[in-house]
């Protein structure tokens, strides 16, 4: 079977919670292949090849090359290239090259003879308009009712994301549930995060959250929780953001809390497995990576509710300020909670692989061809 995969969020400044997810199908697939492969049990038979736009820069530099399949890159440019195909100008598979079936892992694709599926990751445009931008939600708004036509399958992480799905109109019957995976992130790089954190003049014991800069991830009121909680921690210990700037209004980190900018995922390993907790409290999600990544490296979660945490974090109202500061003061030092809650979350994390995740596409592109 081939699938031509679509990782065009990978060309994007910030590639997100869906490059992740890009990145961590490839793996699974590897994964599967490897392993199927040199056991008894029938290999999976699936030829990938990865497509997007031309890269900006170096070619060698690519980062679709990472993914470890052959890369097809189109002539065009980024922007160009995604405006031909919400226009209907080109379709898939490029010329010259034959599949099976087509896998778009966001939004963004082309009309196509073969089969499509398309990966829908939530609906936050419509359930949170106000933390879109309006340009945003119009693209987002067309592009899934593009998806809806196209689409054979639509792969979701979540029943939430499902319901929500077959109550804008799509049929149940095209709409798959397929969870994510947690188990991308390489081995932890301590002494860089040792380095990380100097820089940052962190030292001792801090909390954590991962997150884009963005309106719906809450950061002001996680920050606003963080300042109520400080001064009834043990000690003063710092609230580190780690990851990139996205959009919206400039945030007031105050007094402990520090915006650590887009940090290197080996480095973001020995973070996670070095903090008191992770403090993750967006307003929506449609499964939730930072809940799961911090799970599988063995420390308590405290998060508003979310596909991927299941029950195996605190759990917070993420508009309730005083709520927030509550949960970050109890797992920060209520050891009992604590050992129940890292429990709970190895336990969780334990079923999250990209093999499995791999597995389940594969399912799904096989009832296609």
């Amino acid at each position: 079977m081939r699938v031509l995969m679509i990782a065009e969020q990978l060309r994007r400044a910030v590639p997100g919670g869906i490059g992740t997810y890009v990145r961590g199908l490839a793996k699974g697939l590897h994964d599967i292949a490897g392993f199927e492969a040199s056991g008894s049990v029938q290999p999976y038979r699936v030829e990938v090849t990865v497509f997007a736009s031309r890269p900006s820069g170096d070619r060698r530099a690519d980062p679709l090359l990472a993914l470890g399949f052959p890369v097809r890159c189109s002539p065009l440019p980024g922007p160009a290239l995604t405006r031909s195909w919400d226009l209907g100008l080109l379709k898939l598979p490029p010329a010259g090259l034959s599949v099976d079936v087509v896998h778009a892992t966001s939004l963004a694709t082309a009309a196509s003879p073969a089969p499509i599926t398309v990966a829908i990751h939530d609906l936050a445009w419509r359930q949170l308009p106000e933390a879109f931008p309006l340009r945003g939600r119009r693209w987002h708004e067309a592009a899934l009712a593009r998806a809806v036509e196209r689409a054979s399958r639509l792969i979701v992480p979540s029943t939430a994301t499902a319901d929500a799905l077959v109550a804008s109109g799509a049929g149940p019957d095209r709409v798959v549930v397929i969870e994510e995976g947690c188990d991308h992130l390489p081995p932890p790089d301590f002494p860089g995060a040792a380095s990380f954190l100097e820089r940052l003049d962190v030292r001792g014991p801090y909390l954590l959250s991962v997150s884009t800069l963005e309106p719906r991830k809450n950061l002001s009121r996680l920050l606003a929780g963080y300042a109520a909680a400080r001064e009834r921690l043990p000690e003063p210990w710092p609230l580190v953001v780690a990851g990139p700037p996205g959009w919206g209004p400039e945030l007031s980190p105050g007094p402990g809390a520090v915006l650590a900018g887009r940090v290197e995922p080996a480095v973001l390993a020995a973070l996670y497995a070095q903090a008191r907790a992770l403090v993750y409290v967006p307003l929506i999600e449609g499964f939730g990576l930072p809940a799961v990544e911090a799970m599988a490296a063995g420390i308590p979660v405290v998060a508003s509710t979310m596909p991927s945490a299941g029950s195996a974090a605190h759990t917070v109202d993420p508009v309730d300020t005083d709520a927030i500061a509550e949960a970050i003061v109890a797992v920060a030092t209520d050891d009992r909670l604590r050992r129940r809650l890292v429990a709970a979350g190895r336990t969780r994390a334990r079923d999250l692989t990209w093999a499995a995740t791999a597995r389940r596409h594969i399912e799904v592109w096989s009832s296609l061809v």
